[in-house]
């Protein structure tokens, strides 16, 4: 295939324009033929050579080859099942759907119909785990015993974005920002053997969740503590991982959705982050020596979503976010909603 990959877009907000397109662009191997806008003509004035439509299957025509689908998790996995019974490829846009059974029946759905299903779990290449994952490999910092990871934010009102806040299955704090925290915890440390939850409501008349901290415990005696909120003005550090030999503290999580929605084009040092953005490693040398010092790390690189996407559908390689793990992330949420309803200790 050396024609751009041809994509169907469903939805132009926040994530189409700010997480997805600018990639697709910077890649120069993606091309948007067509639109889905239910009202409205905005998509146009960016891409002057795309079609907009209003209903989802005007994106299903023979000239597209991959379908993106960036609207509300309500519709996620209506969309997604009639997106591939038309034959095409699909990428969704997290969470995949509101359950680890509708995940797996997507799952088989793109096996039974030879196509790829790709989840946008774009948080894995934020510059925090990717660090992570070099210091484990590393060795630098000893056997893990805590890790914490947390999205803190500050909101005074309940979302502007009003499908967020319906209370339904599958929206919430848990699904928005729950499913990039286990899927980082997983993709870091595999699946933990049980879990426990608190999840709270805490803006005035909340009727989905906006408050929550998860405890994924080890075999091997760690614990990985998952937590977001939105009344956190001071946030504490992103990502603290602690191991018997040392720790590695970082306050934020990357610099790519601020450069992003600033309009930055993703090229060459474009997210370079600033030496007071760089996490601080604490540890022990091979040699005995004890080092506290700022530490660079990897760079984040959301653009290596579509790149190992382009080279699944064109060289049949390896999908990097299997809708296998992304159901066993959503069976984690769903047993953080028992674990927090039961007050008590969940088994994997």
């Amino acid at each position: 295939m050396n024609q751009p990959i041809r994509i169907g877009l469903a939805g132009f907000g926040l994530s189409a324009k700010v997480f997805h397109l600018p990639f697709w662009r910077a890649d120069g191997r993606f091309e948007v033929v067509r639109v889905l806008q239910r009202s409205g003509n905005s998509a146009q004035e960016v891409l002057p050579e795309a079609e907009i439509v209003r209903d989802f299957s005007g994106l299903l025509a023979d000239d597209t080859d991959l379908i993106v689908i960036t609207t509300p998790n309500q519709t996620h996995f209506e969309f997604a099942k009639q997106a591939m019974l038309a034959g095409k490829h699909v990428v969704v846009e997290k969470p995949l759907c509101a359950t680890a059974a509708e995940a797996r029946e997507l799952a088989a759905l793109a096996d039974k119909q030879g196509v790829v299903l790709a989840v946008y779990q774009n948080r894995r290449w934020d510059a925090a785990p990717l660090t992570a994952k070099q210091l484990l490999s590393d060795g630098l910092l000893g056997d893990i015993v805590d890790c914490e990871i947390r999205f803190e934010r500050y909101a005074e009102g309940l979302n502007q974005k009003g499908w967020k806040e319906t209370g339904e299955a599958g929206v919430g704090l848990v699904y928005d920002l729950g499913s990039h925290l286990a899927d980082m915890a997983v993709d870091l440390f595999g699946l933990p053997q049980e879990i426990y939850a608190d999840v709270r409501y805490q803006h005035e008349g909340a009727v989905s969740d906006d408050n929550f901290q998860m405890l994924f415990y080890y075999p091997d005696g760690k614990k990985v503590s998952l937590t977001a909120g939105k009344y956190m003005r001071e946030p504490l550090p992103f990502m603290a991982l602690h191991g018997k030999r040392g720790s590695y503290v970082k306050q934020n999580a990357d610099n790519q959705e601020t450069l992003l929605g600033a309009g930055a084009v993703p090229e060459g040092d474009w997210n370079r982050e600033p030496e007071e953005q760089w996490g601080i490693l604490h540890t022990k040398t091979a040699e005995g020596n004890v080092i506290r010092q700022r530490f660079e790390g990897a760079r984040g690189d959301y653009g290596a979503f579509y790149r190992n996407l382009y080279d699944v559908l064109v060289n049949g390689a390896g999908l990097a976010v299997k809708p296998q793990q992304v159901a066993q992330v959503l069976d984690l949420l769903e047993k953080a909603y028992q674990s927090a309803a039961g007050k008590a200790r969940v088994k994997v």
